[in-house]
C-alpha cells in the first residue's frame, strides 16, 4: 500500500497508462488476426486496402513504446511479404 501523497499519485497514473495502453495492444492484436484471416482466405484487395492502416496502428503503438520499433517493422515486412505472395 503506497504511503505517501506522490505514490499514491504514481499508483493511479499507472494504472491509467496500463488501460489505455491494454487498449492499444487489443486494437493492434485485432488488425493481426483481421489481416490474418484475409491472408487465409486468399483475399488480396481487401489485405492491401487494410495493410495502410494496420501500418500506421503499428507504428503508433510503437511511438508511444507499447511494443518495439524492431517489433513493428518486422510485423510490417512479414505481412507485407505474405501479401504480395499471394
Amino acid at each position: 500500500m503506497p504511503n505517501t501523497k506522490s505514490a499514491i499519485q504514481r499508483v493511479r497514473k499507472v494504472n491509467k497508462q496500463t488501460s489505455v495502453n491494454r487498449i492499444r495492444k487489443n486494437k493492434y492484436r485485432s488488425i493481426i488476426k483481421e489481416i490474418s484471416l484475409l491472408i487465409a482466405a486468399k483475399k488480396k484487395k481487401e489485405a492491401v486496402k487494410l495493410l495502410p492502416k494496420f501500418n500506421s496502428q503499428l507504428m503508433k503503438i510503437a511511438k508511444v513504446g507499447v511494443i518495439k520499433r524492431q517489433t513493428a517493422s518486422r510485423k510490417i515486412s512479414r505481412l507485407t511479404k505474405k501479401i504480395s505472395k499471394l
